[in-house]
């Protein structure tokens, strides 16, 4: 019933297993890069018979990622980081939002916005104006703007990591409520049947804040792109924290990934590590291993603890430590500068060493997916840790 990749601590796998023991629940995966999560861990997937968990879905609806490969070469970008961190940091928000104004000419996809029946559908149509002032915005936490080095042939990579803002956010807490969730982490998942009013208004809700997310991480690369003077060869896009309804052997179910990227026989999807390890593009086989994991994979490498332990609590009064940090900025900035990576915004937080190492997550997932490219980061943008975001990570 519970298909678990990697090792564990003790209370991600009893989180996952009480996720198991509520509602129609058919089965369950663990992937390597899990950690313990609201009601459901990150990394962890549950497929339900005919209803839908908003707390698996989480806060961040529809958070993922997009890589686009350029024409660029890592020879033609690198003597320009100054450049182009500058131009960035001039057209793209990181926090919430705000302040640089978006215009019509400049984004992508505006159908969104136009499509009125489906606001009123998710009911949320409250959200437009928040929902657009902060389009394309990434947000803080584990959130970024990279540039990566295609190992194999030097090409430039753009990728981002983020979700659907505060419109997420805000859905999320409404539903929740309207489902009867509760606060905490070890609290039952909050449930709902697929076919009733409030489910299928929550669907509504949660595809929209999936149109959402694709524009916004859309809009952002092309920025990037623009700034570079790139065009685009190849394109990788996914999402990790959504419901779908899929079939699995004879049956339909909606399956719902936190912090896990779909990996169906021959889908691609854009992994992370962290700001010092590579990336990876892969793509899902077809093997008895995948279809016990639901066709399923990582999102990431994974956190080894949390923000707090990893950048320890200061008292702001007596400016002592109330809880010594476990990574020091010069051991994170050591780790960048022997790979070769340039850091704009961030902390220790966010550090290599708070997270697991990408190439021993996947091999945990051997059999189940392909690496089809390895990316080396050499650029990061993140936001600075003077910036305040509710509605991060």
């Amino acid at each position: 019933m519970l298909k678990i990749f990697g090792d564990h601590d003790e209370n991600t796998v009893k989180q996952m297993w009480n996720c198991l023991g509520v509602g129609n629940v058919a089965g369950g995966v663990l992937c390597a890069d899990g950690h313990l999560g609201y009601a459901q861990p990150v990394g962890g997937v549950v497929a339900y018979r005919n209803q839908v968990s908003v707390s698996g879905v989480g806060f961040d609806i529809a958070c993922g990622n997009m890589a686009v490969k350029t024409n660029r070469t890592y020879d033609q970008v690198s003597p320009r980081l100054d450049e182009v961190s500058r131009k960035i940091a001039k057209k793209v928000d990181f926090g919430v939002g705000g302040k640089y104004a978006r215009s019509r000419t400049d984004v992508l996809d505006t159908s969104l916005f136009d499509d009125a029946e489906a606001w009123r559908t998710a009911d949320v149509e409250d959200l437009k104006d928040l929902a657009w002032a902060q389009l394309g915005t990434v947000g803080s936490g584990n959130h970024y703007v990279d540039l990566f080095e295609d190992r194999s042939d030097g090409s430039v990579w753009v990728g981002v990591h983020f979700g659907s803002r505060g419109l997420g956010h805000k859905t999320a807490t409404k539903y929740l409520r309207a489902a009867g969730g509760t606060d905490g982490m070890m609290v039952a998942p909050a449930l709902l049947d697929v076919g009733s009013e409030l489910g299928q208004r929550y669907l509504a809700a949660m595809h929209l804040a999936g149109r959402y997310a694709y524009a916004g991480r859309e809009w952002v690369v092309d920025q990037v792109c623009r700034i570079l003077g790139a065009s685009t060869v190849d394109v990788v896009h996914n999402h990790h924290n959504f419901a779908w309804e899929e079939k699995h052997g004879d049956e339909n179910f909606w399956v719902v990934r936190k912090g896990a990227t779909p990996a169906f026989p021959g889908q691609r999807g854009f992994v992370g590590g962290s700001m010092g390890d590579d990336a990876v593009i892969l793509s899902g086989v077809d093997s008895e291993e995948s279809r016990a994991a639901l066709f399923s994979t990582v999102h990431g490498a994974g956190r080894i603890c949390g923000r707090t332990e990893a950048k320890g609590k200061m008292d702001k009064r007596t400016g002592e430590w109330k809880r010594p940090p476990r990574f020091t900025r010069e051991q994170m900035d050591s780790w960048l500068a022997e790979r070769g990576v340039t850091l704009v915004g961030g902390d220790v937080d966010e550090s290599p060493m708070a997270y697991r190492r990408l190439d021993e997550v996947l091999s945990q997932h051997s059999g189940t997916v392909k690496v089809e490219s390895v990316l080396r980061p050499f650029f990061v943008m993140m936001a600075g840790n003077e910036v305040r975001d509710p509605y991060k990570d």
